[in-house]
């Protein structure tokens, strides 16, 4: 048999009302008293999965701040479109909150009161668990950890599409420019341009990857990594980027230094925004579900599937415009 919350409450000294109002995330209690027992709770292994929760009323909608931002709000924007559409189909509230690592996260999700919550976009570990603490249904979205109920684009493919495409189009030196490997779906997209150079017998060249970091000045380190591989004794002829902005960068930097596109070099991104088809040339893109991922992040929550990890991983497909056309 599990600890129970009177086991709890016999080790702390507190009220088994007192342990269940904590691990519930209920008001009328001092931030003291709920880190004690949540701490009790971890240390002596107390499965979060049994406490009982009422019907869902409220959804809390969590993006990091390193995806509030102008660069990631094109694809965000859309995923929080669609949960708040499945909300109101089910005449659930929805709220909005951005966090971070340096932030009392629980002081701001108790602020909105949910009763279940969506996580989207890349979070830090540490940052996941305290938010577990609270114990509350969550769920992942365009992110992954084992443990966790997560839905996701299914990256991998996104990745080996858009490389295919690129070699099936007579491209030989195909350079990626992709984000922090800390992030579950950058690894995936990259994973997935190796095994179609494997697949096709060409040989990864490490020069032709370039990592791009989270920064402020992101689309100046964009410039300079396509700058740099251009100068290159061997240049590539194609460009798969991780997604959409960065390949809409990548892009312009080609086509300022004279290059045409894609008769020079063919360029694929990730994400389909709604940018992508208006550039010139229009850009070639892995298309993504977004408003699919946000609905079925709230259908998820409302099936009440957490006693297990559950991963819903949803279709993506290549969308081919004149940015890597085939070049007689």
């Amino acid at each position: 048999m599990g600890i129970t919350i009177r086991d709890l409450a016999e080790a702390t000294g507190f009220s088994v009302g007192t342990i269940s109002r904590a691990l519930k995330n209920q008001t009328g209690l001092t931030e003291t008293t709920r880190t004690l027992v949540f701490n009790a709770a971890q240390e002596m292994g107390y499965d979060l999965s049994k406490l009982k929760h009422g019907r869902i009323r409220r959804i809390a909608f969590l993006l990091h701040r390193q995806h509030n931002n102008l660069s990631s709000s094109p694809f965000y924007s859309i995923v929080l479109h669609g949960a708040e559409a499945a909300c109101r189909r089910a005449g659930i509230a929805l709220s909005f909150v951005a966090v971070g690592p340096a932030e009392p996260v629980m002081e701001q999700i108790r602020v909105h009161q949910p009763d279940a919550i969506v996580c989207a976009g890349f979070f830090e570990t540490e940052l996941l668990q305290a938010i577990r603490t609270s114990g509350k249904p969550m769920v992942l979205i365009d992110m992954h950890l084992p443990g966790y109920t997560s839905i996701n684009p299914n990256h991998r493919l996104g990745g080996y599409l858009a490389t295919q495409h690129l070699i099936n189009t007579g491209r030989k030196r195909i350079a990626m420019l992709s984000g922090p490997h800390a992030h579950y779906s950058i690894q995936e997209r990259v994973h997935g341009f190796r095994k179609a150079l494997f697949d096709a017998k060409i040989l990864a060249n490490p020069e032709y990857e370039i990592a791009i970091p989270h920064q402020v000045e992101e689309e100046k380190l964009v410039r300079q990594a396509v700058t740099d591989l251009l100068s290159m004794s061997e240049p590539p002829d194609a460009l798969f980027c991780y997604n959409d902005n960065t390949a809409l960068t990548a892009m312009t930097t080609c086509l300022d230094k004279g290059l045409k596109v894609p008769e020079d070099i063919a360029i694929v991104g990730f994400d389909d925004i709604r940018a992508a088809a208006k550039a010139h040339p229009p850009l070639s893109s892995i298309a993504v579900d977004k408003e699919g991922l946000g609905a079925e992040g709230v259908a998820t929550l409302l099936r009440n599937v957490q006693q297990e990890s559950l991963e819903t991983i949803l279709a993506v497909q290549l969308i081919v415009r004149d940015s890597s056309v085939e070049v007689a």
